[in-house]
């Protein structure tokens, strides 16, 4: 698309909003920017200086006319705003599908899935930089915007460059010709449902990872997830499979007698590494499949993968006292996230739940508790949850009341995990703060 004089409007700032805005001023679009928060001083100024006019949320904004949409991944697609744009057929995208337009051709590694995007993502990019130095970059859900990456590596003049992408289903869902290289959808678990509208529509979005790859672009695919396989049933899949199992010795990339292999090659030894839980041997798979596809060697990997310590708020290691270890997942904002950090641990779990009302069914979790000797519940949304998965939970208010509950009933041996099961936007502007806040805390005691 020729962007120059096209109207366009950016619906929220934020860090992407900001990003889309500097690389459609350098395109020569006249932008509009709709924003429902105050604007800081700072903020005014860059977009003043930019000529780009400010307006509200009013439905007035979204009867206007544009020549094309960017919207801001935390716009719920069903929001009347979103829906309106749809009604006048008024072009909608995210500002990762504007980047992927206007950027030069680069090697694009899109990791989708409910749960586990940030640590794959992560050890995803450290490979990349192991192997191809300042010529990797990690970026989108991750933190930092696309748009962002191709401002500040010159990717709209140079190509070539390899990017590790996490990616959200608020992201797909205005996918249109974004076409990655080698793209995976780890697995597919309820989230999300308070804004995409229904459990299928959230899956859908998944799937449009894969809609533009063909050729020799590579998906890498989790035979052990029935729900995935439902939908890429549904959805076919036009490129190149590699399949990988934790389970099964029958698919592309596979774990035996100790060992990763990847196309029937001995890879890495599990003993390297580091993270907690069985659910990060997905994670790694996943990652060292795609690092072979590009031709990274088993020494880079080995490396890489014996250096890789975790992501921080993803059953984070805190701190020890008194025998008592204390774990940071506040990055566990669903049902199976919590699943996965409970499964890493074999007894005498304190949890710690609660925060943002996303009307999540508990039922699977239950199943799950085995580990579990005290649930606090804490937040908007503590008691329900809590009272949803025992019958005789502790609960408070806020998260320093959970922690000071949860010290008075810790023995040595235990292990007190903040796994909310839920987002954090009841009494925090995300899961990071609500994580840094739990750590303040235990780091205090």
């Amino acid at each position: 698309m020729d962007y120059r004089n096209k109207k366009v409007l950016v619906i929220g700032l934020a860090r992407s909003g900001k990003a889309a805005i500097r690389v459609l001023a350098k395109l020569g679009a006249i932008i509009f920017l709709s924003e429902k928060k105050q604007i800081n001083e700072e903020d005014r100024a860059f977009l003043e200086g930019l000529n780009v006019e400010i307006m509200g949320q009013e439905m007035e904004v979204f009867e206007k006319d544009y020549d094309l949409v960017i919207k801001n991944p935390g716009v719920p697609p069903v929001s009347p705003i979103v829906k309106k744009l749809e009604e006048r057929k008024i072009k909608i995208i995210t500002e990762i599908e504007l980047a992927f337009d206007v950027a030069k051709p680069q090697h694009y590694i899109a990791i989708t899935g409910t749960n586990g995007k940030t640590t794959t993502t992560t050890i995803m990019y450290e490979l990349l930089k192991t192997a191809f130095k300042d010529k990797a970059h990690v970026g989108g859900n991750i933190g930092t915007p696309l748009c962002e990456l191709l401002l500040d590596h010159n990717l709209m003049e140079e190509e070539g460059h390899y990017i590790s992408l996490e990616i959200s289903n608020h992201q797909l869902v205005d996918i249109d010709l974004f076409r990655p290289q080698i793209a995976t959808i780890i697995n597919l678990t309820p989230d999300h449902l308070e804004t995409m509208g229904s459990l299928d529509a959230y899956y859908r979005s998944k799937v449009q990872v894969y809609r533009n790859m063909k050729d020799d672009d590579i998906f890498i695919y989790n035979a052990d997830d029935e729900v995935l396989k439902e939908y890429t049933d549904r959805y076919p899949i036009n490129c190149r499979i590699q399949s990988f199992s934790l389970i099964r010795n029958d698919t592309y990339s596979y774990i035996k007698d100790g060992y990763i292999f990847v196309n029937n090659e001995k890879i890495i030894p599990l003993d390297i590494i580091h993270l907690v839980g069985k659910h990060n041997w997905q994670n790694i798979i996943i990652a060292v499949t795609a690092a072979k596809a590009l031709g990274i060697s088993n020494e880079d990997i080995y490396k890489t993968i014996d250096a890789f310590k975790g992501v921080e708020h993803r059953i984070e290691f805190v701190k020890e006292i008194s025998g008592v270890k204390f774990y940071n997942d506040s990055k566990g904002t669903n049902t199976d996230a919590t699943i996965i950090a409970l499964n890493a641990f074999d007894k005498g779990v304190i949890l710690l739940v609660g925060g943002y009302e996303k009307g999540l069914d508990m039922s699977e979790m239950r199943k799950h508790l085995g580990c579990v000797k005290k649930i606090i519940g804490f937040g908007v949304a503590g008691r329900r949850i809590a009272g949803d998965l025992c019958d005789d939970p502790i609960i408070v208010t806020t998260l320093d009341e959970a922690v000071n509950e949860a010290v008075k009933i810790a023995q040595s041996g235990d292990v007190v995990l903040l796994s909310p099961t839920t987002s954090s936007f009841d009494q925090y502007s995300g899961y990071e703060e609500r994580g840094r806040h739990f750590k303040q805390i235990v780091n205090s005691l």
